[in-house]
């Protein structure tokens, strides 16, 4: 008899989670959306570094992992990043928080899939190498969502921009440096722009 799994019901509510709940949004941002941004950034960051930067990664092992990067706030919420890191107490109380929802994510799933699973999941199994192109596709997503709203003449994010781009210039990564030089500067144009 098969074991039935809520665990693709669950997550798909993800659609449901507003990002930047503090701030008033020129354009709405749910978390489905920004995974989905995150895993094709993260997938580029991979391709960028095994072409031009002698890396070795598994792409698609990359992609997958950003894919699931924040699923586990469907058990937890969407912690707007300046409560998450206020302090020190409160990162780590809620990273304990974090790591038990990806746990209980994990056991919804048939336990002859739990370890396909696991390694995508649970953040700590993440090869390090891995999760370090996924936290910087992460910060480009918040960069470019920043400046898309600055550039929509939203000043509730002129703050958070000047933020997440200082975070953005500490990431010492070359394939970072490569995707906002090749890539970054198309995101502020229209369609008709983009197609001539």
């Amino acid at each position: 008899m098969l074991t039935k799994s809520h665990f693709y019901a669950y997550i798909s509510k993800i659609r449901w989670l507003q990002r930047w709940g503090l701030k008033r949004n020129t354009v709405s941002e749910n978390v489905m959306e920004h995974s989905w941004e995150v895993a094709t950034i993260s997938h580029a960051l991979a391709l960028i570094r095994n072409r031009f930067f002698g890396g070795d990664l598994d792409v698609n092992a990359v992609a997958v992992a950003a894919l699931y990067h924040d699923c586990g706030e469907i058990i937890t919420g969407d912690m707007p990043s300046p409560i998450k890191y206020h302090s020190k107490e409160i990162t780590k109380a809620y990273k304990s928080i974090e790591r038990q929802a990806e746990r209980e994510l994990l056991n919804l799933l048939p336990s002859e899939l739990q370890d396909d699973y696991k390694d995508v999941i649970i953040e700590d199994n993440i090869p390090k190498a891995n999760h370090h192109i996924i936290k910087a596709a992460d910060t480009l997503s918040a960069y470019l969502k920043c400046q898309m709203e600055v550039n929509a003449g939203n000043s509730e994010f002129t703050k958070a921009a000047e933020e997440v781009k200082k975070r953005l210039d500490e990431i010492d990564l070359p394939e970072v440096r490569y995707f906002l030089d090749v890539f970054s500067m198309s995101y502020s144009l229209t369609l008709d722009e983009l197609l001539k």
